[in-house]
Formats: C-alpha cells, sequence, structure tokens
C-alpha cells in the first residue's frame, strides 16, 4: 500500500486502528502499530478542563513511547472548550486532532456530544471550526470521526463532510452505522462511498471491518483512502499484518505461531501494568483482564481460562498463568488455532470494569 498523507504527516500505510474507550490505551496502540497498523487514534480525551487532572484523563494523554504520529481524540459540545482541549492535547504531544462526532453510547449523547452532534449541524460545524483555528496556526491537522447520521431516516453525513472540508478538515472518518444503530446490524458502505465522492480529501471507511476479504471489499465498494479497524482488533492485534499482506499479495498469511502470541500477550501486558501500576488488585490486574479475555475467547479452553484470571488478583500471577496457559497451548497446536471472532454476546458478559 502507498503511503497516505493527513496534512502534512505522511503515513506508511492506509490501514488505521480506531479509538475505543477502554481499549486503545497507549500499550495497545503501540502493538497494534508494531503489527502492521499505520495509525492509532487514542481513546476520547473530555473537553471538560476540571477532569484534565483525573487520573483517567493523564493516562488517555500519556504517549510516552508511542510511534509518531501521536493522534488524539476529543470530546465535548462547547467551541470554545473543545478549542482549549485541543491545545492541552497538543502541549502533551499530539501532532493529529480529532473531533468525536460518532461516539454512541448514551452517557456521550446524552450531554450531545458524540454523535448526537449529528443532529445540531450549526453546532457541529461551530466545533469544527474552533478546532481548525486553534490547530492550524501550530500545523496540526485536524480529522473528524462520525457515523452516517443520527438515525435511517437523518442520514446527513455527506452534508457535514462537505461543510468540514470547507473549513479545513484534513481527514473524515465514516462508520457505517447511524447512531441509532449503535453496533447493532450490518455496516452499510454506501454512505462511505457518497462521502467519498463528495470531498477531497482523505475518507476512511470504519465499521464491520473483521477479515483481510472484508478490507479489500470495503475498498473496492467505497473507493476511500483507508480503512480503520475497532473490535476485530482486540485480542487480534495482528490483524493488521494479515490485512497488508493479503492486500499485497492477495493470499492468506499464516496464523501466528503460538509462542510469538505468548510474547505479543506478555510484551502487552508489561506496558500495561507500566501504565496503570503493577499493585495487588489495582488498576492494572482489574484492566489487564479484559484484554486477556479477548486473547483468549474462542481458544481450546479460553473459556475457563479466562474464568480463573478473573481470580487472580496480583500482575504477576496473571504474568505467569498466561505464560503457561499458551506453553501448554504450543505443545499441541504450533501456530494459533482458529479463533471465534468477538460476537456482542461476549462483549456484553461481565468483565472488570474500566478503571477509574
Amino acid at each position: 500500500m502507498s503511503p497516505l498523507r493527513i496534512g502534512s504527516i505522511e503515513l506508511p500505510n492506509r490501514l488505521f486502528a480506531a479509538p475505543m474507550a477502554g481499549v486503545t490505551d497507549r500499550p495497545f496502540r503501540v502493538l497494534c502499530k508494531r503489527l502492521g497498523a499505520g495509525y492509532a487514534v487514542s481513546e476520547m480525551v473530555t473537553s471538560r478542563k476540571d477532569l484534565w487532572a483525573s487520573l483517567k484523563t493523564s493516562r488517555r494523554a500519556d504517549h510516552g513511547g508511542e510511534a509518531a504520529p501521536i493522534a488524539v481524540q476529543i470530546a465535548g459540545t462547547e467551541p470554545l472548550m473543545m478549542a482549549e482541549a485541543a491545545a492541552y492535547n497538543i502541549d502533551r504531544g499530539a501532532q493529529v486532532i480529532d473531533i468525536n462526532m460518532g461516539c454512541p453510547a448514551k452517557k456521550v449523547c446524552k450531554v450531545w456530544a458524540g454523535s448526537a452532534l449529528m443532529r445540531d449541524e450549526p453546532l457541529a460545524l461551530r466545533i469544527v471550526e474552533a478546532v481548525v483555528t486553534a490547530c492550524a496556526p501550530r500545523g496540526v491537522p485536524v480529522t473528524l470521526k462520525m457515523r452516517t447520521g443520527w438515525s435511517e431516516h437523518e442520514r446527513n453525513a455527506v452534508a457535514i463532510a462537505r461543510r468540514a472540508e470547507d473549513l479545513g478538515i484534513a481527514m473524515l472518518t465514516v462508520h457505517g452505522r447511524t447512531r441509532e444503530q449503535g453496533y447493532r446490524g450490518q455496516a452499510e458502505y454506501d454512505t462511505v462511498a457518497a462521502v467519498k465522492a463528495a470531498v477531497r480529501v482523505p475518507v476512511v471507511a470504519n465499521g464491520d471491518i473483521d477479515t483481510p476479504e472484508k478490507a479489500r471489499a470495503v475498498f473496492a465498494a467505497t473507493g476511500c483512502d483507508a480503512v480503520m479497524i475497532g473490535r476485530a482488533a482486540q485480542g487480534r492485534p495482528w490483524i493488521f499484518r494479515e490485512i497488508a499482506h493479503h492486500l499485497a499479495t492477495g493470499e492468506h498469511l499464516a496464523a501466528p505461531r503460538t509462542q510469538e502470541v505468548k510474547a505479543w500477550l506478555l510484551e502487552h501486558l508489561h506496558d500495561h501494568y507500566g501504565l496503570y501500576g503493577w499493585d495487588d488488585a489495582g488498576a492494572g490486574v482489574r484492566s489487564a483482564r479484559k484484554h486477556i479475555g479477548w486473547y483468549v475467547h474462542g481458544l481450546p479452553g479460553g473459556a475457563l481460562f479466562r474464568a480463573r484470571m478473573n481470580t487472580l488478583e496480583r500482575c504477576q500471577d496473571q504474568l505467569a498463568t498466561v505464560a503457561d496457559w499458551f506453553d501448554a497451548l504450543a505443545d499441541d497446536h504450533e501456530r494459533l488455532p482458529q479463533a471465534a471472532s468477538l460476537d456482542s454476546d461476549f462483549e456484553r458478559q461481565p468483565l472488570e470494569q474500566e478503571a477509574a
């Protein structure tokens, strides 16, 4: 794949990791980039100043050791506050600012942030203008991630895309669902294609891209400049190199060796504890459980292992147990067995809550 530019920034490829709250923290982004993602966007950072000093926001604004470019997503409803949030994050290393107009979560939409902004186009565009105005003098491009609209009868992605481009947005990402859909049903790509036809800036397709074949089909159907992968990368960050190989050769990359996956997961966990803490029964060990659960989902014995993991209270115990489990799996499977994809039922099963 040829490189892609966002403003003055050149990306190495056209495979992106999507921003996901509680998932795409710095350790996850670092691993995705190492395993083939050309670009990864942070969890959304609030525009509320009173929360910037909170532990959660400080972790989300931590980019230590992350390869450039550093892309930070900001969320809010007040143009001035969003402009200030952009400047705050640029001061902490952000090289791209992304505006969140796509999150469907109720706690975000009930305050008219995220995808709820698509119901108030004048406000949405004032936010775009304010953020671009704040970032332009510092040479930082601004991107926008949105949905197709609020509901089936309120699809306005094309109209917003055109105006956002006029206001200086450097790239647009469209998730092929409405806010009303959440993550239910199937993503559609006709709207993404319509946005691509309507603007000159790069357009990224997002939603249900979970296999190399699907990525190829979405590129062909939409004419998009890049694809963004979210849930399919949870527990499978090597999906980016699988897609890159398929797009380049038309063939499938062999499944990773089981010992490779063990090494990646242990690396991920060490970085994770470094960010969230090594304390017994602390945020590090608790929040690691969901990532471990995603890695082993659908693998032989994975469900029992996941249940056992939820009983461990020490990071060192997690590391040792993960290493032993993958060693035993490798005795029977040199390469990682085909695992079931994450489905909504699995995602709704109780996991340790995201650390505050």
